[in-house]
């Protein structure tokens, strides 16, 4: 191993050592890292609360049993193109007319559409139509509203004979989004994250001479003497006055010799 090796694992021996030193410094950043993003997600984002309306699409049974699987077998490979449905301006705008006339709904179709998604599990007829507001009520009111309207609309286009809303979406007292719970503890990362950056980047740099042998071991040059701080130009002036006392005896020592 060179020298340079060894310089190298010495320096990061004073890393880790100055982050030991720090490391409740460390931890106060973490700390602050988590109040800081549960104050922004708590007060500066703004909550949205989601509701689901499940809808089931099929066509009526008949006595054939496989004629009856037949047709299920169909069923499920026309969901593909009932979710496409949902998604259309054929749906969305009667949808959002009508919201906009019961709830004062400011959006745009755009942000309708943005808000609104579509879900089916695999080999199921139901269809769960998912609304996002940040009102509860009104997400609620706009995936009834596409229940609705699909309901009827659905029918004409396609000739079935068989939709039937299974769950109403309801009201949510709870906000999906933001995750406090989440958000803080990113927060908390990020704060320790920062504070070892912080602390080791100082540790790192610092070439403050604290004892002698800095001087020797880590500068590699030689230890001449040490110069005591004077605090105030008070204590320099005695310091001064002792030397003309010492230098006054030594003189007259001198003639009396």
């Amino acid at each position: 191993m060179n020298v340079k090796d060894n310089e190298q694992i010495i320096d990061v021996g004073e890393l880790f050592s100055s982050l030991k030193k720090n490391i409740w410094k460390i931890i106060i950043f973490g700390i602050f890292g988590f109040v800081l993003f549960y104050l922004v997600a708590a007060f500066l984002v703004t909550p949205k609360y989601s509701s689901t309306v499940d809808i089931l699409v099929s066509q009526k049974s008949n006595d054939d049993s496989q004629t009856d699987y037949t047709q299920q077998q169909a069923n499920l490979q026309a969901i593909n193109t009932y979710k496409d449905v949902l998604e259309k301006d054929v749906i969305l705008k009667p949808v959002l007319k009508q919201v906009r006339t019961k709830d004062n709904y400011k959006g745009s179709i755009e942000s309708l559409k943005n808000s609104v998604s579509v879900v089916n599990e695999k080999s199921s007829q139901i269809i769960s139509v998912e609304a996002t507001d940040s009102n509860s009520y009104v997400a609620a009111d706009i995936a009834n509203t596409v229940g609705r309207v699909f309901t009827k609309k659905i029918k004409k286009m396609m000739n079935v004979n068989n939709v039937t809303v299974v769950t109403k979406a309801t009201a949510s007292s709870k906000p999906i989004s933001p995750n406090k719970r989440l958000i803080s503890i990113i927060g908390f990362l990020v704060g320790i994250f920062l504070g070892i950056v912080f602390y080791g980047v100082k540790g790192y740099t610092d070439k403050t001479i604290k004892s002698s042998s800095f001087i020797t071991d880590e500068l590699h040059l030689t230890n001449l003497g040490k110069i005591y701080h004077v605090k105030s130009d008070k204590d320099f002036q005695v310091v001064s006055a002792i030397d003309d006392r010492l230098e006054s005896s030594q003189s007259n020592s001198i003639k009396r010799v």
